[in-house]
């Protein structure tokens, strides 16, 4: 077996050629796609014909799979987690973030497949945070070790637009029991290619430990607009049958928000990973 893979950015992002994710991943494919992941952070595949069973069950090859608490789950699939414009307001995706970092093992990664798309409008942006690490200076570098921040699922979820019905309310209300806010490193340690990235959010990430208030705001507001910027990132432009795989370990990412009030439905599956560190 042998994939095609060509380059989008220096940075990050390959496109995948010579698969269909549709069918069964034998050890040999699954372990090319891993090392592809791990030296490209993103990867695209064109033209790919899967049900949500399918999808599911690709993802599940890297991992054990996530059950969203807020997001509607697919019926065929409750691990596929359905994000369409026309039964969820995602205006909170229109933000640099890293899925699910409110917990204590954030995602490994995720696979997103577009379902039903805008004529015009609707990519999405990935940043590498190896690339973003990487260009900081030496002293901002020292400065981050050893540091951790906070990361809150309110931020994203707030209760005022998540907790409008009672049985909103209840589902809010038994996920902030579950996940109170949790810390993470500034910089985590890439599991099994060693290499640092950035593991802040704009999504998620809500106050640095150990630094006044005003201090860590001041350093966040840094961190999120340095990861973010153009040499950083790229820009996926979707087309019917393509399908998604990053790193959720060393990417944020952006779903641009320029289509309504047009309708545009992705199913995400999403691959729990280990605690940073």
């Amino acid at each position: 077996m042998s994939l095609q893979l060509t380059r989008l950015s220096p940075a990050l992002g390959a496109v995948v050629e010579g698969i269909d994710l549709a069918r069964p991943l034998d050890d040999e494919q699954r372990r090319a796609l891993n090392e592809a992941l791990l030296r490209h952070q993103v990867l695209f595949f064109r033209g790919q014909d899967i049900t949500p069973l399918q999808q599911r069950n690709f993802a599940v090859r890297f991992g054990d799979l996530h059950t969203h608490p807020i997001y509607p789950q697919h019926p065929e699939a409750r691990e596929i987690v359905v994000l369409d414009t026309d039964v969820v307001d995602l205006q909170d995706n229109a933000i640099w973030h890293t899925d699910v970092t409110f917990i204590e093992t954030p995602p490994l990664g995720a696979v997103l497949a577009a379902r039903q798309l805008p004529e015009l409008g609707g990519d999405t942006l990935w940043a590498s945070g190896i690339a973003a690490y990487e260009a900081l200076s030496a002293g901002m570098k020292a400065r981050l070790d050893g540091l951790s921040a906070v990361h809150d699922f309110a931020k994203s979820f707030p209760l005022t637009r998540y907790g409008l019905t009672d049985d909103d309310r209840r589902r809010w209300d038994e996920t902030r029991r579950k996940h109170p806010p949790i810390s993470h490193p500034l910089v985590r340690i890439h599991p099994e290619s060693g290499r640092r990235a950035l593991f802040v959010s704009e999504g998620f990430t809500v106050a640095v430990n150990d630094l006044p208030e005003a201090e860590g705001q001041a350093l966040l507001q840094f961190l999120f607009a340095h990861q973010s910027r153009p040499e950083f990132s790229i820009r996926w432009r979707w087309q019917p049958g393509d399908v998604a795989f990053w790193d959720n370990r060393c990417t944020i990412h952006y779903a641009v928000d320029d289509y309504r009030p047009a309708r545009r439905v992705m199913h995400r599956a999403t691959i729990l990973g280990d605690r940073p560190y």
